[in-house]
């Protein structure tokens, strides 16, 4: 069986591909993987096919300003037609396409994977975003809020509204080019009638929904990497230090200026994550460290806590760890996250996107608490290991099934 793995976004977006991607191959699987040519160098870690699909998911380096509407208009258009373009030769000769990340995007996997007459599955890294009567969406990005009193099946209609009229045209002209008829209704078309909620049911179980969503667990890899000969130094030259990091994110203003002297006041030491945001120490001092790419898994086990932005990979692994967290978060499930890491009393959930001394300093109070590491530890032992297997056998099977039903 050959299976195709489809994704677009940054590497939170990328990893958990890999690990189902990973899995797939010891059942027996061959697999492929399309995804942003960021990806490239850690894909090639674990020797699976990649196919570069679309540009770079990395900001430009001297953006200062989101993207405006209309260039966030064009990127979704792009994220369409690039899919119509790039992933047919790709998926020809597979027996099932697994997809997750941006809905323009996935929406033209699975008409491609409707042209092409083959199986198609989408998974979710977070719950909020499967259709249900019992909780709201999100708001649109770039959208006003819907007025006040407006009912939940109200918002879930109207952000499919949205996407149909963000999207709709773009995806129903590629549609039309190779045969298929236009799509209405977004959701259900891409997401599926079963989809999968790739996050770990304690950090973010599902709620009821409209759909027959599974939750499989987290998509996680075992990560064998050892840490650098210099970081190693770092941490064996005093107390566990508290490591700070937006992975592929933006960073707020003055972030790591501001998240070193609020550590430094608590007595702590610093590793700071330069990230896409390119962080970047304020002094000489040796009680800070600036890295690169790290196994954090590894990594945090051995500090005092970890400030991050909140997407759900960093959340998962922190989480798993045992170690406390002081989340700020910045977009998209971002606030989800950093809710439940509160709810859980294992780390802090940061009031807004930008943090001052103050704000943070009475973060680091908590999440350096006795009683907070205790919870950590106490909440990792029941964080799941087995959702990219559990995932996989779902892949498999259905493919049995499909197979056995067919008359011979």
């Amino acid at each position: 069986m050959r299976v195709l793995l489809s994704t677009s976004g940054s590497r939170g977006d990328v990893e958990p591909l890999m690990a189902l991607a990973v899995r797939l191959r010891e059942l027996g699987a061959e697999v492929r993987l399309c995804a942003p040519p960021d990806s490239a160098d850690r894909v090639a870690e674990f020797a699976l096919p990649l196919v570069p699909v679309g540009r770079s998911a990395r900001p430009k380096a001297d953006r200062k300003t989101p993207p405006s509407r209309e260039e966030m208009a064009r990127f979704m258009t792009e994220s369409i037609t690039v899919q119509f373009d790039e992933v047919p030769a790709a998926a020809e000769g597979c027996d099932a396409v697994v997809t997750t990340g941006l809905l323009p995007a996935a929406v033209g996997v699975r008409s491609v994977a409707e042209k092409l007459g083959i199986p198609y599955f989408y998974a979710f890294y977070c719950p909020i975003y499967v259709p249900s009567p019992y909780y709201a969406p999100p708001p649109p990005i770039g959208e006003p809020p819907a007025p006040e009193g407006t009912g939940i099946q109200e918002l879930w209609e109207r952000n499919n509204q949205s996407a149909l009229k963000r999207y709709g045209a773009a995806l129903n002209g590629k549609r039309a080019e190779i045969g298929l008829p236009p799509v209405e209704d977004i959701f259900t078309y891409c997401y599926t009638e079963q989809p999968w909620v790739a996050a770990d049911p304690v950090l973010a179980p599902l709620q009821p929904t409209d759909l027959g969503a599974v939750q499989t667990g987290a998509w996680t890899l075992p990560d064998e990497r050892p840490l650098s000969a210099e970081l190693e130094a770092f941490l064996a030259a005093g107390s566990p230090p508290v490591y700070v990091g937006f992975g592929s994110l933006h960073a707020p203003a003055d972030a790591a200026k501001v998240a070193i002297e609020a550590i430094r006041a608590q007595g702590r030491r610093v590793v700071l994550s330069r990230g896409w945001a390119d962080l970047a120490l304020i002094d000489d001092q040796e009680d800070c460290l600036a890295i690169g790419e790290v196994n954090q898994q590894l990594l945090f086990g051995r500090v005092a806590a970890v400030v991050h932005h909140g997407g759900v990979g960093t959340t998962t692994v922190a989480a798993r760890a045992g170690v406390p967290q002081i989340l700020v978060p910045q977009i998209a499930d971002q606030p989800y996250y950093a809710g439940r890491v509160a709810e859980l009393g294992i780390g802090v959930a940061h009031e807004g996107r930008t943090p001052t001394y103050d704000s943070l300093s009475a973060a680091l109070t908590t999440a350096l608490a006795p009683e907070t590491r205790a919870r950590a530890q106490a909440v990792a032992a029941t964080i799941g290991t087995d959702g990219a297997t559990v995932a996989a056998e779902l892949v498999l099977d259905a493919l049995n099934r499909e197979k056995t039903s067919v008359p011979a």
